[in-house]
């Protein structure tokens, strides 16, 4: 383990055991104070959080986007704190800390007994929402992580996420996908943050007027296993609950060949998010590249507007 990862180790360490033990007015405090400085500083993160919410809301001026930027990371720093205090929350605080709008797609889905394929965003705190779901509906669930370096802080979220009633597959590694399918044909309830592919072969999506990729799994999961796929936002108000609203379901489509169905299902899909995303532009935390021309972009430094040596010689 390299000097850099055993730093990364620690601080998410030393957040899990000791923000979980601040008040939360105290918490609330500190996260807003991390992220004011990280704002200011105008690290890579922000301005690609600047970057995309220019995409998502076009025309706003320089200011407009600078607010947004601040906001945006008030709101992803709220999202950390709640997630280091999860674990010491107590089961009434967890049940009242989410109210989730048209949850009867959810539990009438469940009630069918085909399985249900929840979707969602990198928007507000999904965790949270995972938690509400195994503590106050009383449903477990199984969800895919991201393999992260170093190994000891990939076990770190496995841990945390497990603690919190999930079952966690790693996204790597070739087996999820057969796990999760077996979920679903036995009736269970699968949870995919799913507007960010990782596997560099999703399905392009028109995104906000330009194109994205985001994962096929979701919509071929719903194909081969006939489970019911609904898309999900989160979004935060300006009070201590969680709000979330759980869209109509995607059909499949009747005819169309297996891929065909998979891009018609996974624009469905990017159309919600994006109604999400625009009604609450400042949850959103997309602090990476997401549009393929920005992915291009990052390939060749002199087509990409951020890099400060662009145009020189």
């Amino acid at each position: 383990m390299s000097a850099q990862e055993r730093l990364t180790d620690a601080l998410y360490g030393l957040g899990w055991g000791t923000v979980k033990k601040l008040p939360e007015p105290a918490a609330v405090r500190l996260g807003r104070t991390i992220a004011d400085l990280a704002w200011k500083q105008r690290g890579k993160g922000v301005q690609r959080l600047e970057s995309n919410y220019a995409r998502v809301v076009p025309g706003a001026s320089p200011e407009r986007l600078a607010e947004l930027s601040r906001a945006g990371m008030r709101s992803y720093l709220r999202y950390w704190m709640e997630s280091f205090r999860l674990p010491a929350w107590s089961t009434e605080r967890i049940k009242a800390g989410f109210d989730p709008k048209d949850l009867h797609y959810l539990t009438e889905g469940m009630a069918a007994g085909k399985g249900v394929i929840l979707a969602l965003p990198h928007l507000a705190n999904w965790d949270l929402a995972g938690a509400w779901v195994t503590t106050r509906l009383g449903i477990p669930f199984t969800t895919v992580a991201e393999r992260l370096k170093p190994e000891t802080l990939y076990d770190r979220f496995v841990a945390y996420r497990e603690g919190l009633g999930m079952e966690v597959l790693p996204h790597s590694g070739g087996s999820a996908f057969g796990t999760l399918a077996r979920r679903l044909r036995d009736g269970g309830l699968v949870c995919l943050v799913a507007d960010r592919d990782l596997s560099s072969s999703g399905v392009e999506v028109d995104f906000f007027g330009d194109t994205a990729r985001m994962p096929a799994g979701p919509a071929l999961l719903a194909q081969q296993t006939g489970a019911l796929l609904l898309p999900v936002t989160l979004w935060y108000d300006d009070s201590p609950v969680m709000q979330g609203r759980v869209h109509p379901p995607i059909d499949v489509p009747e005819s169309g060949t297996r891929a065909e169905k998979a891009s018609s299902m996974t624009q469905a899909l990017a159309d919600a998010f994006a109604t999400g995303i625009a009604d609450h532009p400042e949850d959103w935390h997309m602090l990476q590249r997401l549009w393929q021309a920005d992915l291009d972009a990052s390939k060749d430094p002199l087509k990409d507007p951020s890099n400060p040596s662009k145009g020189t010689a």
